[in-house]
């Protein structure tokens, strides 16, 4: 049986170089929308949580850069609210291509 039920994550990373730092943020643009350059909230699947995490590891270099991965449940329901911003409205997402 696939797994269906989307959980909200946030992934937070650290990575010190420029070129590996882009190309980390390029991936995560697959996966979620940024809230800032480094910090994404994610509803994923249990296997697309694995993809992502599949490819973050083929572009950060550990232990040298880091990733959290913050799973704050259930993407409906209270998950869907546990992220408030405060001041000026948090980034829009870029417009994001899937190809079939």
């Amino acid at each position: 049986m696939i797994d269906t039920q989307r959980r909200r994550l946030v992934v937070c990373y650290d990575v010190r170089e420029p070129r590996r730092l882009h190309k980390t943020h390029e991936t995560m643009l697959g996966y979620g929308d940024p809230l800032q350059y480094s910090v994404f909230v994610c509803n994923l699947s249990s296997s697309e949580q694995l993809l992502m995490e599949e490819a973050l590891t083929k572009v950060v270099k550990l232990p040298e850069d880091w990733v959290h991965i913050i799973d704050l449940g259930a993407a409906r329901g209270r998950a869907s609210r546990r992220i408030r911003s405060l001041g000026s409205r948090p980034l829009a997402a870029p417009k994001r291509y899937k190809i079939v």
